[in-house]
């Protein structure tokens, strides 16, 4: 039975000029800056996208491949912080904090989703960087489509106000908190930091802030019905939150980094395996970027229309 939390089909950009990105160095504690030319980082990222999108083809998951030739977007591998789709057809476009990142936005991403999945509008809240707000997608947000929770962590890629104004639109119900690494450094991405399954959620509880927010977001996950499996702060730093479970031909998969399995303890593994096979995905240069596997991945919530399916669009 398909999951309504784990997609069957996501967007991914392959990138050209892959590079860590320094307009957004400044709060992204996951970045680390390549010593290497920058030639040979771009060519090691773009053979690490295209064995990635391999294996998920291999899995049974629909991957639409959209090539980025341009050098003015360094992050365009992390599509998921610019649109969401969602169950009833709906998408929406979000604000992005570093000017860069705006231009990651692309039209025609959104008209193959039109063409071939059920759309009924789109929700367009990119207006508001003008203000200079920002919700940068289901990395601000870690979304419970089963529970309609949104997950999200504070910081200046998660303004209060268009949370609010999303999860009035969407229909989630949004709960923040503080949370920092061992370091004090606030977490810039719930996603790094949290992964919500069909039955099992990957999250840093320590690494939330208040006490009483910390048991409130283990209560809410158990009531609906997920096993919490705690990460250290370690386990985050090397991408072990940043998963997301996908329906592949054979059931559901946990895509996450190699990096990020490494880093797990085997009764951890045990407990994700209990409910979902794991796939792991090497890309140890876009992790440079301060990103991982659940940042590469747009996952598409949306009934796909009756027309010959394909392999990827272009």
């Amino acid at each position: 039975m398909m999951s309504v939390q784990a997609p069957r089909s996501v967007v991914m950009i392959r990138p050209s000029a892959f590079r860590s990105n320094p307009e957004t160095a400044g709060d992204n504690a996951f970045q680390t800056l390549a010593s290497e030319a920058p030639a040979d980082v771009a060519a090691r990222a773009a053979r690490e996208f295209d064995t990635a999108v391999a294996q998920l083809q291999a899995a049974g998951i629909t991957v639409h491949v959209f090539a980025d030739n341009s050098d003015q977007t360094p992050d365009s591998v992390f599509p998921n912080n610019w649109f969401s789709t969602h169950a009833g057809g709906h998408i929406a476009i979000y604000p992005m904090f570093a000017p860069n990142r705006r231009r990651e936005r692309r039209w025609d991403v959104i008209e193959m989703l039109k063409a071939r999945y059920r759309v009924q509008d789109v929700v367009d809240f990119s207006g508001l960087e003008q203000d200079g707000l920002a919700l940068e997608g289901t990395g601000a947000m870690v979304l419970d489509h089963i529970g309609r929770v949104a997950y999200t962590a504070q910081s200046n890629r998660a303004d209060p106000v268009i949370l609010e104004r999303f999860c009035t639109q969407f229909n989630f119900e949004p709960m923040a908190f503080r949370a920092a690494d061992s370091a004090g450094r606030a977490v810039y991405h719930t996603n790094v930091m949290m992964t919500v399954g069909t039955h099992v959620a990957l999250v840093a509880l320590e690494m939330i802030l208040d006490p009483a927010r910390r048991r409130a977001v283990a209560e809410r996950l158990e009531e609906t019905g997920r096993r919490v499996i705690a990460l250290s702060d370690a386990q985050i730093t090397a991408f072990a939150g940043n998963a997301l479970e996908l329906e592949g031909r054979d059931g559901a998969v946990m895509a996450m980094s190699a990096t990020a399995l490494a880093a797990l303890d085997p009764q951890q593994r045990a407990a994700i395996e209990a409910h979902t096979a794991i796939l792991p995905l090497a890309i140890p240069t876009i992790e440079t970027a301060g990103g991982s596997v659940r940042c590469m991945l747009a996952g598409i919530h949306l009934s796909p229309r009756s027309i010959p399916s394909e392999k990827t669009a272009a």
